[in-house]
C-alpha cells in the first residue's frame, strides 16, 4: 500500500494545536499553570522554510521558556535526536549567530521537550527518553544531555492530564472511534479478496479509512466533541486524517508481519540448538534407564544380602541356645568345663 504522507507533516492534532487557545490549554494542563492570553504565545514551529527543510509539529515561545511539542502515533526512541536537531534549527532561526561570538553571554529560552503519543502498540502513561541512552559509550557524566516526556494520549490513559485538556481528551475520543470503524469496516476485506478477482485492495483500504474519518467526525459533531473544529475544517480533517491513518495502519501491518517473521526467523536460528538439545534429552533419558536398571538390581542384591543375614543371625541365636542347653545339662552332671 502506497503511504501519500511521506512529506505531507500536518496531522489533525498538528491542525488542532495551530489554534493558540488550544495551544495554550494543553500548555497550563501539562505546567499545572493558569496563563490565559493566547497572544503571549510565540510561535516558532519549523515549516520546512530553512535550507535544511526541517519540520517540526509545534513549537513555541512563552515566559521564557521554549516549548517543543511532537506527536507520535508509533514509539520512537531516537525522539531525542530529533528535538535535538529541531531546537538547534529554532536557536538558529531566533538568535543572530554573531551574537554567539561575543565577550558577553547571551541569555536563551530554556527548551522543553514534550511527546503525545497515541499510537496502538501498548505503552505506559509516561516515558522518558534521553539522548545519552543513545550513546555508543557513556561516562558517568554525559557531556551532551536532552531529555524528551512523553504522555500517552490515547483514551484511558492520564486522566489528570486528560481531565485538565479538554481538547486533548475529546482529541483521543476522536481518534478511537476513527479506529473502531476503520476495524469495523477493514474486517470485511478477506471477503472481498476471495470472491471479487477484480478487487483492488488499496483503493478498498483508502476509502475505508475514509469512510471511518467521515463517521467519527460525524459522531463528534452530533456528540460536541471539537464540534466547532470539525465543522469548520471538516474537509481539511477528512484529507488529512485519511493520509495520516492509511500511514499508521500500514505501519502497524508492517510491524504484525516484522513481529511473525522475526519470530520464525528465530526459531530457523535456534532450531539446530532446539534439535540438539532434544538429541541430549534423549541421550539422558536413555542413561537413566540405564541407571535406573542398575538401581533395581543393586537393590534386589540387597535384599538378598539382607535375607541371608536374618538367615545367619536366626542360625546364631539357634547355636548359642544349643551351647546353654548343654552348659546346663553337663553342670547337672557334675561335670566341669
Amino acid at each position: 500500500m502506497t503511504i501519500e504522507n511521506n512529506k505531507h507533516k500536518d496531522t489533525v492534532f498538528r491542525m488542532l494545536y495551530k489554534d493558540k487557545r488550544n495551544l495554550l490549554e494543553l500548555y497550563n494542563a501539562i505546567n499545572h499553570s493558569n496563563y490565559d492570553d493566547p497572544n503571549e504565545l510565540t510561535i516558532t514551529t519549523l515549516e520546512g522554510e530553512t535550507f535544511l527543510h526541517m519540520k517540526n509539529d509545534i513549537s513555541f515561545l512563552l515566559d521564557f521558556e521554549l516549548n517543543l511539542y511532537e506527536h507520535q502515533s508509533s514509539p520512537c526512541p531516537n525522539i531525542p535526536l530529533r528535538d535535538l536537531q529541531y531546537v538547534a534549527s529554532i536557536y538558529r532561526s531566533i538568535i543572530p549567530s554573531e551574537k554567539t561570538f561575543k565577550a558577553e553571554r547571551i541569555m536563551i529560552p530554556e527548551p522543553k521537550f514534550i511527546v503525545f503519543y497515541n499510537g496502538t502498540v501498548s505503552m505506559p502513561d509516561e516515558v522518558t527518553y534521553k539522548l545519552s541512552d543513545m550513546f555508543e559509550t557513556k561516562g558517568a557524566e554525559p557531556q551532551l544531555e536532552l531529555i524528551v516526556h512523553q504522555y500517552n494520549v490515547n483514551a484511558g490513559h492520564n486522566p489528570e492530564l486528560m481531565q485538565a485538556c479538554s481538547t486533548l481528551n475529546q482529541y483521543s475520543l476522536f481518534v478511537q472511534k476513527v479506529r473502531k470503524y476503520r476495524e469495523e469496516y477493514m474486517s470485511s476485506i478477506d471477503d472481498r479478496l476471495q470472491n471479487d478477482s477484480d478487487f483492488d485492495e488499496a483503493l478498498f483500504k483508502k476509502e475505508v479509512i475514509r469512510k471511518a474519518v467521515k463517521r467519527a467526525i460525524d459522531e463528534c459533531i452530533k456528540e460536541d466533541i471539537l464540534k466547532d473544529f470539525f465543522v469548520k475544517y471538516r474537509k481539511e480533517v477528512i484529507k488529512v486524517g485519511v493520509l495520516e491513518y492509511s500511514a499508521e495502519r500500514h505501519l502497524q501491518v508492517i510491524k504484525d508481519e516484522g513481529y511473525a517473521l522475526g519470530c520464525r526467523d528465530k526459531e530457523n536460528e535456534l532450531r539446530p540448538q532446539i534439535d540438539s538439545l532434544t538429541e541430549e534429552n534423549v541421550s539422558l533419558a536413555k542413561k537413566n534407564i540405564s541407571l535406573n536398571e542398575e538401581n533395581v538390581s543393586l537393590n534386589e542384591e540387597n535384599v538378598s544380602l539382607n535375607e541371608e543375614n536374618v538367615s545367619l543371625t536366626k542360625e546364631k541365636d539357634i547355636a548359642v541356645k544349643e551351647n546353654e542347653r548343654l552348659k546346663k545339662l553337663l553342670e547337672e552332671n557334675g561335670i566341669k568345663l
